[in-house]
């Protein structure tokens, strides 16, 4: 018993080292997010989402706030959209004059626009998104400066168009109705996760078809 608590008593050999930092973090860093150099236009808080053409169904991409920026020097205006938190941006394109808001059927709060470009990923991914907001006006809000930003970037006469302008429209597979649930009086664009609702597969050809015309 003596020689196990010999063991567990500290020994006058026993080396302890400390190990002084090489390099002292006294100073903070600042992360670049390529948005210094932009101005705010609109911001407003919503949820995500992108059609998934292979599993036919509309997929949630984040909550968070949906941002139109113009840069200070060019004018352009694009937008931009982070997630909660993560800050990971889920949605990041030019806003072109071919791009056309769609209002999602049966719902007075979302729209659906097709974008040919879309560089939240790299490579760069043609994507059909549809964007839910809390209320209807806060859709339409975000309908005026969409709109308001197409205008600004129609008027631009720079000389080298962006990868984005350059890309061709890339029509989405079957449209199909956006994700927003009938009936739901929630009063915030939060929701928990695994939410978003599936597609609804028995939508109206007709109308579906008149949604995917008007989105080329």
């Amino acid at each position: 018993m003596a020689d196990a608590d010999n063991a567990l008593a500290p020994r006058e050999e026993e080396h302890d080292p400390q190990f002084e930092p090489v390099i002292k973090l006294t100073e903070q860093v600042d992360t670049k997010t390529h948005e210094e150099d932009e101005d705010v236009l609109f911001k407003m808080r919503a949820k995500l989402f992108r059609f998934d053409s292979d599993a036919a169904e509309w997929k949630e991409r984040g909550t968070g706030d949906v941002r139109l920026l113009e840069h200070k020097e060019t004018h352009k205006v694009r937008l931009v959209m982070r997630r909660d938190k993560t800050l990971k941006v889920c949605a990041n394109h030019v806003i072109t004059s071919d791009m056309r808001l769609q209002p999602n059927i049966g719902s007075d709060r979302s729209w659906v626009w097709k974008v040919a470009a879309d560089y939240s990923e790299n490579p760069p991914t043609a994507e059909t998104l549809a964007i839910r907001f809390a209320n209807s006006d806060n859709a339409g809000q975000f309908k005026t400066a969409f709109e308001d930003g197409q205008k600004k970037n129609a008027s631009l006469t720079s000389t080298a168009p962006g990868p984005a302008e350059e890309a061709t429209s890339h029509p989405a597979e079957a449209t199909t109705v956006a994700p927003d649930a009938k009936g739901d009086e929630a009063k915030s664009a939060d929701a928990k996760d695994g939410d978003a609702p599936a597609a609804d597969s028995g939508a109206d050809a007709s109308a579906a078809a008149a949604a995917d015309a008007g989105g080329e």
